[in-house]
């Protein structure tokens, strides 16, 4: 067994109700805090009102940021954290879905340093310990960006979608409350659970994985694989909301450690490029491919999953079970209302090669047990582009 070192940092607070214990823990860090999530007019208005007021009985002072937008841009980032600013914030907390909850990193970070979020990416040092305290309020359960290290901006002016990856924008606290998703449409809640098991699944056959994250991986993916259509079928079903919620927790700490793989590296291009099209959407539109492209090279841990799909393979050798396992996710897919190409949502031809080109700017693709060439990721892409049965 090799070595390896696991930090997880953030207090989760996870059940029913528990959104109610935030001015509690709020006050731990000051008393002035930036709320920033999607639009005051949006179905979680409720929520954000809710939150406000159990903030403000609690003594901490509420100024808002309500610009938050899919895919959140530097001028969004810049907006919020000139308003952090101008109000003295102690802290932001972030409310709503993995846009919001990296919006509030990223506000935390450029709030409190020189320059813009985006001159903190990945490959530089990184922010400092000057980032602002940060509260994660999860209202899907997709994204696990409420116990990660991960912010994802988009430079609109370059069509580049990147990260800030650092300890210092970890959450101080995240709010687990399954009761703020049962508002989630279904194409939502179909989006954001399919990157929960995409994020348990890159982690657990990542080449940075550790027997920690292929432990809680696999956990996340039997739950995701019989409560995702649970979920969807019944919004209010609030066991398999709360089990959804957990399985996207467990994906936000297992991404922590083991990173993720090929598909989040092109998806995130995707949303750079396409801005119109969800990064839960990108990841359904390059799955198939992607497992077909990658099942020879991770045998053991394809055959696995591909038997917590269709138990069937139980009876099945690992290498028939892993190339079937390609079939049982277009399945779960089609399942899950998300068998689509990049036709459906209007990306051209053009488009695709230019993701391709992009493919190498993060390095996901090196985590990938095949690691894919440029040429690759464009054959790869360009075979997602229509589905048929």
């Amino acid at each position: 067994m090799n070595s390896f070192s696991y930090y997880a940092p953030t207090k989760i607070l996870f059940g029913l109700g528990s959104v109610n214990q935030i001015g509690k823990e709020a006050k731990a860090f000051g008393r002035k805090a930036l709320l920033v999530h999607g639009s005051n007019k949006s179905s979680h208005s409720s929520i954000y009102e809710n939150i406000k007021k159990v903030l403000v009985d609690s003594g901490i002072e509420v100024s808002d940021f309500d610009g938050v937008l899919p895919n959140p841009t530097t001028e969004v980032v810049t907006a919020g954290a000139l308003i952090a600013k101008e109000n003295k914030a102690d802290m932001v907390i972030g409310i709503g879905g993995g846009s919001a909850m990296d919006t509030a990193k990223a506000i935390a970070v450029e709030s409190t340093h020189r320059g813009t979020a985006f001159d903190y990416l990945f490959y530089t040092d990184g922010p400092t310990c000057k980032t602002l305290p940060i509260i994660a309020v999860g209202t899907t359960a997709g994204t696990g960006s409420q116990v990660t290290p991960c912010s994802v901006i988009t430079n609109t002016k370059d069509k580049n979608k990147s990260a800030i990856w650092n300890a210092n924008i970890f959450p101080k606290v995240a709010i687990v409350d399954p009761v703020l998703t049962a508002s989630m449409p279904v194409n939502v809640t179909a989006q954001t659970g399919f990157d929960a098991f995409c994020h348990n699944f890159e982690a657990y056959i990542s080449r940075n994985t550790n027997p920690l994250v292929e432990a809680m991986a696999i956990d996340a993916i039997k739950i995701i694989a019989k409560q995702l259509p649970i979920v969807i079928r019944d919004g209010q079903n609030m066991e398999a909301r709360s089990q959804m919620a957990w399985a996207d927790t467990l994906g936000g700490l297992t991404n922590a450690s083991g990173g993720v793989t090929l598909p989040h590296g092109l998806g995130m291009q995707v949303g750079g490029h396409c801005p119109n099209v969800t990064h839960g959407q990108s990841l359904a539109i390059i799955y198939p491919q992607f497992m077909r492209f990658t099942w020879k090279a991770s045998i053991q841990k394809f055959a696995t999953v591909g038997r917590i799909f269709n138990p069937k393979l139980c009876q099945e050798p690992d290498e028939v079970a892993a190339e079937m396992s390609c079939i049982a996710i277009d399945d779960f897919l089609k399942e899950i209302g998300l068998w689509i190409g990049f036709k459906d949502l209007g990306v051209s031809n053009d488009e695709i090669y230019e993701i391709a080109e992009c493919g190498h700017v993060l390095n996901d693709y090196k985590n990938n047990p095949r690691v894919a060439t440029i040429e690759e990721m464009h054959e790869l892409l360009k075979a997602c582009y229509e589905r048929t049965e």
